[in-house]
């Protein structure tokens, strides 16, 4: 690489490491209910301000050997581990986009936009794994920032990228008449649940309080946050009729599945309707827009097809709703298709973890949030690969 090179990929891990330092706040702030801008940094200890020189990442915790300067009370190793993970992140992806050919799909036009969209992406999902790790729960406010962004992004991607690079490469979301129509109707369908939903016609699954006392329910019902299935997590789980559970669920979604089936039917046929409709699609912002909405809705899909029928054949919470919105947040931004394989590649990393348990013979289960976000990083590095060997099966065909 030229000089020039390093010294930008040396300014990018040093940003992932400022972002990092930004995450470690929103880890420990967001599910407490606490400001994220004020008030500045302090010891958890003592409460003394952090100054800004024993607040530099990585660095300052290091000279510091992991303690206050002021009494001297231990610094968590996850504040190092954060940081260092977060610049690691965005060098890695930067190295991977720009300076190799393991995916020069993004090397046009618009690949610095792309790019900041998925690091955006990603340093949600550490913030949200990193809660997910200590509270099993996933705000779900980290998910709808990511979905917004998703949403925005692929649709002013349209103007920044070639259309035709963005349809034959996916390198963001980008709607077909028929997949438009399906997202559209969808969104209309979930529209009406959410009314049913809040004018009590509908029940919410799993609606008793999580846990007894004030501070477990108050994380829940300010962050959004979904409690976690099976395992040791930090709050006792109340006894439910879980099949019942799932099929309150499924009532929830009909209207989205009728809507969506509906919407299709009468937009996307070869019809008046239908030529109007393919004519507004010709919009690269509408294209974006209902190409991540559909993204969105299969990464929802995926998951939340999963826990139902996992509920309903074992009698048990089979994948927290959290995990469902994480998987929506990411299609949003990669994709229908990336996301579903970004989802049958998560169990190689629980595999990968079981075994790790197994030969070192740790007890602690971790939740399923982290292993669906190196499968979204996996899916994200390899993707010119995982699109080049789908149509060469298709070819074969």
């Amino acid at each position: 690489m030229a000089p020039q090179e390093w010294i930008l990929g040396l300014w990018v891990l040093a940003l992932g490491c400022c972002i990092g330092s930004f995450l470690n706040v929103v880890i420990y702030r967001l599910p407490r209910e606490k400001s994220l801008v004020h008030p500045g940094s302090s010891c958890p200890h003592c409460g003394q301000a952090i100054r800004f020189y024993d607040n530099i990442p990585l660095v300052s915790w290091l000279l510091l050997r992991a303690k206050c300067r002021r009494c001297h009370g231990p610094i968590s190793p996850r504040y190092f581990i954060v940081e260092l993970l977060t610049g690691a992140t965005f060098l890695g992806l930067y190295f991977v986009y720009f300076q190799t050919t393991v995916r020069p799909s993004v090397q046009t036009d618009g690949s610095w936009f792309v790019y900041v969209l998925h690091i955006t992406m990603l340093a949600a999902f550490i913030a949200a794994s990193g809660i997910d790790l200590e509270l099993w729960i996933i705000p779900l406010s980290l998910c709808w920032f990511v979905t917004v962004v998703g949403l925005v992004g692929s649709a002013v991607g349209g103007y920044l990228i070639a259309p035709q690079l963005l349809r034959t490469c996916s390198v963001l979301p980008v709607a077909s008449p028929g997949t438009g129509a399906l997202a559209l109707g969808a969104a209309l369908g979930l529209g009406l649940s959410w009314l049913l939903l809040r004018t009590g016609i509908l029940r919410r699954s799993y609606e008793s309080p999580v846990a007894e006392g004030p501070e477990p329910a108050a994380l829940e019902k300010a962050n959004g946050a979904v409690r976690m299935p099976a395992g040791p997590g930090p709050f006792d789980e109340p006894q439910f009729n879980h099949r019942r559970e799932a099929l309150r669920e499924v009532v929830f979604l009909l209207p989205v599945v009728v809507g969506a089936v509906v919407a299709h039917e009468v937009l996307a046929g070869p019809g008046p309707v239908g030529r109007s409709w393919s004519g507004l699609l010709a919009s690269p912002a509408v294209a974006g827009l209902l190409g991540s909405a559909f993204g969105y809705f299969v990464g929802c899909a995926t998951v939340w097809a999963t826990r139902i029928l996992g509920t309903l054949a074992f009698g048990k919470e089979a994948m927290g709703l959290g995990d469902v919105h994480l998987m929506g947040a990411a299609g949003a931004v990669i994709g229908p298709i990336m996301v579903v394989i970004a989802f049958f590649i998560a169990p190689f990393f629980g595999l990968g973890w079981a075994l790790f348990q197994m030969l070192f013979k740790k007890i602690r289960q971790i939740p399923y949030g982290p292993f669906l976000s190196c499968g979204v990083l996996t899916v994200m590095i390899f993707h010119d690969w995982i699109l080049n060997r789908i149509s060469l099966m298709m070819f074969v065909r």
